[in-house]
């Protein structure tokens, strides 16, 4: 029984994700390939333009394949289902779902994740095709994909619990938007995260948020050993618990301050 409203959520999910199927595709396109639009004209600026052969250590080409690699990661650590869960502490849609034998959290997620799986499917397929091309270990693109799926887990779970200020503000809106741009330049998404100054880099080391984007393409670029790659799973598996805890504490809380009250 449980598996089977998991496995109902995940169809209807996927579902409602592709009902409009030429929006779909567009948005997919149009998330990935403006910014790696924007990062072309930025290296071909720098490198043939400027006249700089290395930036941080890299070259041209190294600059043009992260691009290439991370496009496989950018649609896998996204959605907005946190911002679904926010909207519905709100709006007093909660109480639906708290007759429901669900766990609602999970059931958002899981409903959210539903194209993101079908994302990673294609890109993996994709990602091992370039690998033959670019010399990459298939291997690796395939570990570097499950990073950026657990990468996904840890979005969602810091937007679930921070959507829990919905209890005592008016909404949380504001503070996942916030979320949301500290993801996508801490990520790796917009900029390789070794072009951070030396002295500005712990930065985006103590978060997890480079675990989305910029470890698995690291990874599967070779530029991570693989004792290095293991480490880094163990610490996003760490970051996931310690983000689950966190959900557990934050809504705990905030069922006790939430009252549905209708006419």
């Amino acid at each position: 029984m449980k598996l089977g409203w998991r496995l109902a959520a995940l169809r209807n999910g996927f579902q409602d994700a592709t009902a409009y199927r030429i929006e779909f595709l567009f948005e997919i396109l149009g998330s990935a390939f403006v910014p790696a639009a924007i990062q072309t004209v930025l290296w071909y600026a720098l490198f043939k333009i400027g006249g700089n052969t290395r930036i941080a250590g890299m070259s041209y080409s190294d600059m043009i394949h992260y691009t290439l690699v991370s496009l496989l990661f950018t649609q896998i650590r996204g959605g907005d289902h946190d911002f679904e869960l926010q909207e519905m502490i709100r709006s007093g849609q909660l109480s639906n779902y708290l007759l429901k034998p669900v766990g609602l959290v999970e059931f958002v997620w899981i409903r959210g994740v539903a194209p993101r799986l079908f994302i990673a499917g294609i890109c993996l397929v994709i990602g091992l095709g370039f690998s033959l091309k670019l010399g990459i270990n298939p291997l690796r693109i395939v570990g570097a994909m499950g990073l950026a799926l657990i990468g996904n887990i840890i979005h969602y779970q810091i937007g679930a619990a921070l959507a829990t200020m919905a209890f005592l503000w008016e909404e949380a809106f504001s503070i996942l938007m916030v979320k949301n741009m500290l993801v996508s330049l801490l990520s790796g998404e917009l900029l390789p995260l070794n072009l951070f100054p030396q002295s500005t880099q712990w930065i985006w080391k103590v978060t997890p948020f480079y675990l989305y984007v910029y470890g698995p393409a690291e990874y599967a670029l070779g530029r991570w050993t693989h004792l290095y790659f293991f480490q880094q799973v163990l610490l996003s598996l760490a970051w996931s618990f310690g983000a689950w805890v966190a959900i557990r504490m934050t809504w705990s809380l905030g069922i006790k301050r939430y009252l549905s009250l209708g006419g």
